[in-house]
């Protein structure tokens, strides 16, 4: 479910104040080339837009091969926010606490969680998350 693309000079969906041409869309563009997420955050955050964006291609090539579904398919469903709430990075293993809020059939849904990330080859890929507690 790929949606159209997204401007440039649009505010960037992950919710980081700049635009998409300076937040994400370097790390969706440049996958083909080489070019990575610098930060567990950085890649989070793209994870996320490219959820907004329904780019699943990029969400399974910055999955870690030993945790990723293969597949996805996406629901159309409503992206309301992205608050990322705490990041840690210790040598290649880093960890991002993160709500993401969205509607999905007139229903809000909030997802609280603690996502595993590690870097291998220089390249941040997106293990697993922990589910955390609503407060």
């Amino acid at each position: 479910m790929k949606k159209d693309s997204h401007p440039a000079t649009a505010a960037c969906p992950c919710d980081s104040g700049q635009t998409y041409g300076d937040c994400c869309a370097p790390w969706h563009a440049g996958l083909a080339h080489g070019q990575h997420a610098p930060t567990p955050e950085a890649l989070m955050r793209s994870r996320y837009s490219a959820y907004v964006l329904g780019q699943i291609s990029y969400l399974l090539a910055t999955w870690h091969a030993s945790t990723s579904p293969g597949e996805l398919e996406l629901s159309p469903v409503k992206w309301l926010g992205l608050e990322v709430r705490h990041t840690e990075v210790s040598g290649d293993a880093g960890v991002v606490e993160f709500v993401a809020r969205w509607r999905d059939n007139g229903r809000a849904v909030r997802l609280h969680e603690l996502s595993r990330f590690v870097r291998e080859g220089g390249r941040w890929t997106y293990i697993d998350g922990q589910l955390q507690d609503a407060a």
